[in-house]
C-alpha cells in the first residue's frame, strides 16, 4: 500500500513547458469524447438557490465491505465486466462561513511564474482537465461562488440540488475566452492541463487574476493535499486549506487500508492491472506519471505499466498489451460506450488475447470521477477497490448518475445513427 504523507505544497516558480505539451495531449484525449456542446447554454447557478451539505472537518471514510479476504474469490479469476460507482457525489465543506474567514486581498505566486492579486472571490471560475480544482473549491465551502465549469466538473453531483453551470470550453477542450469574460469572474484558477495558453493570457490581460495551480496529474492521488492547499491560498483561506487537505489525506489513507484488506495478502497474487483510454480503434495506455499509476497502486493492485517501464500516456499496440498480460483493464465509462460497449472493446486489437479479455474483466468508471484527484479520491478508491476484489458487494445504484447517464444516451444515439 502506498501511504500519502500530509505535506505542504511548495509552489513552483518556474513553469515547465513540457507540462503544457503533456497536459494538452491528455486534455485532447480525455475531453474529445465527453460531449462539449453549446457554450453558456445552461443558466449559471443562482447563489441564493445553492445549498451546500453541512460542514464537516473530521474524516469520514466511504463504505468498504468488511469481509475476510480468505472468503473472497481469486481476483485474477473473476469473470465479467463491472461498473464502479461511488456511493456519494457530494463534498461536505470544511466550513459554513468560508467567505467571512477569507483574508483578502491576497497576492500569491502562480505556477507560471507570475504573481497575482485576488481582491474578491464572489465569482470563481475553476478549470482543469480532471475537475480537481473545482472539487477543492467546493470542499473549502465556496462551491456556490462557482460561475462556470470545465467538462470534468459535475456540479450537480458535487452540490446536490444545484443547477448545472455553463461550460466554458469549445471544440472539445479549448477555453472560449469570450464565454469566460461574459461570466465576469473575480478570479480564475487553472493549470497546464487545459488551454490554450493564449486564451488564459487573454483573460489575464483583461484584468482578471489568473492563477495556475501546480499541475497535478503526474502525482495523481498524491497530489490531493498539495493541490487543495494551493487553491486555498489563492482564495485567501489557507487555514481552511490545511483542514480540508488533512481531512482528505486521512480519508484517502484510511480507505486504502480498508481496500488492502480485501486484496490477496501476497502482492504477487494481486491482479495485474492496466488503465486504458478507449477512443474508436485506438486506445491509449496510461502509464507511469499519468496519475493512473497512483490510482492502481492505491487499490493495492499490480501496476503493469510500472513493472514493464511504460511511461506517460500514449497509444499502444496489440503486441505490447498482449505481452503485458493484464488481469484487469480499467477504462472510462464514456470511452467504453464510444466504442460500442464491452463486446466491441474486446474486438480491439490485442484486448481479447489478454487474461482480462478472456475473462471479459473490464472495469469502467465515470470519466467525471475516476481521474479527479482531490476531496473525492477516497470515494473513488473505495468504489474501484470493491469492484476489483468484491464486485458482488459493490454499490450498484438503480440508475447511473444523471450527468453520465445523459451523455451515455447521447453516445448510444450517435452510434445508432452511424449504424
Amino acid at each position: 500500500m502506498v501511504k500519502w504523507k500530509l505535506r505542504r505544497v511548495h509552489r513552483r516558480r518556474s513553469f515547465r513547458r513540457t507540462a503544457w505539451i503533456a497536459g494538452g495531449c491528455v486534455v485532447a484525449v480525455l475531453l474529445w469524447n465527453n460531449g462539449i456542446h453549446n457554450i453558456g447554454s445552461i443558466n449559471a447557478q443562482g447563489e441564493a438557490d445553492c445549498l451546500q451539505p453541512p460542514a464537516r472537518q473530521t474524516p469520514s471514510l466511504p463504505e468498504v465491505p468488511e469481509v475476510d479476504r480468505s472468503t473472497l474469490p481469486d481476483p485474477t479469476a473473476i469473470t465479467g465486466p463491472t461498473t464502479a460507482y461511488t456511493q456519494s457525489g457530494e463534498i461536505p465543506p470544511v466550513s459554513d462561513t468560508t467567505e467571512h474567514e477569507a483574508n483578502l486581498p491576497v497576492t500569491v505566486a502562480s505556477a507560471d511564474g507570475s504573481r497575482q492579486t485576488v481582491k474578491k472571490t464572489d465569482r470563481i471560475l475553476a478549470m482543469n482537465q480532471n475537475g480537481g480544482i473545482a472539487a477543492a473549491v467546493v470542499g473549502l465551502g465556496l462551491g456556490c461562488k462557482l460561475v462556470g465549469r470545465d467538462i470534468a466538473t459535475d456540479f450537480t453531483q458535487l452540490v446536490p440540488g444545484a443547477e448545472q453551470l455553463p461550460l466554458i470550453t469549445q471544440g472539445g477542450h479549448e477555453i472560449n475566452a469570450e464565454a469566460v469574460l461574459a461570466l465576469s469572474p473575480d478570479v480564475i484558477l487553472t493549470d497546464s492541463t487545459i488551454g490554450p495558453y493564449d486564451a488564459q493570457m487573454q483573460l489575464r490581460n483583461a484584468g482578471i487574476p489568473v492563477i495556475f495551480i501546480s499541475s497535478s496529474y503526474e502525482e495523481g492521488v498524491r497530489s490531493a493535499g498539495p493541490q487543495i492547499r494551493e487553491v486555498a491560498n489563492a482564495l485567501g483561506v489557507p487555514e481552511l486549506g490545511d483542514k480540508l487537505a488533512e481531512r482528505t489525506v486521512r480519508e484517502i489513507n484510511g480507505t486504502q487500508e480498508a481496500v488492502e484488506k480485501l486484496a490477496p495478502e501476497d502482492p504477487a497474487d494481486r491482479p495485474r492491472t492496466v488503465f486504458l483510454y478507449l477512443r474508436g480503434s485506438i486506445y491509449y495506455w496510461f502509464g507511469v506519471g499519468s496519475g493512473a499509476d497512483s490510482l492502481i497502486q492505491s487499490v493495492s493492485a499490480r501496476d503493469v505499466a510500472a513493472e514493464v517501464g511504460f511511461k506517460g500516456m500514449s497509444p499502444t499496440n496489440s503486441e505490447a498489451l498482449i505481452k503485458a498480460a493484464p488481469d484487469i483493464i480499467i477504462v472510462m465509462t464514456l470511452g467504453l460506450a464510444s466504442v460500442g460497449g464491452v463486446d466491441k472493446a474486446l474486438e480491439l486489437p490485442g484486448i481479447k488475447q489478454t487474461p482480462a479479455g478472456e475473462n471479459r474483466r473490464i472495469i469502467d468508471m465515470s470519466d467525471y470521477e475516476v481521474m479527479s484527484f482531490g476531496p473525492r479520491s477516497a470515494e473513488v478508491i473505495a468504489a474501484l477497490g470493491t469492484s476489483i476484489y468484491a464486485p458482488e458487494l459493490a454499490h450498484h445504484p438503480d440508475d447511473p448518475p444523471e450527468s453520465i447517464d445523459k451523455r451515455l444516451k447521447e453516445i448510444n444515439e450517435e452510434l445508432d445513427e452511424d449504424n
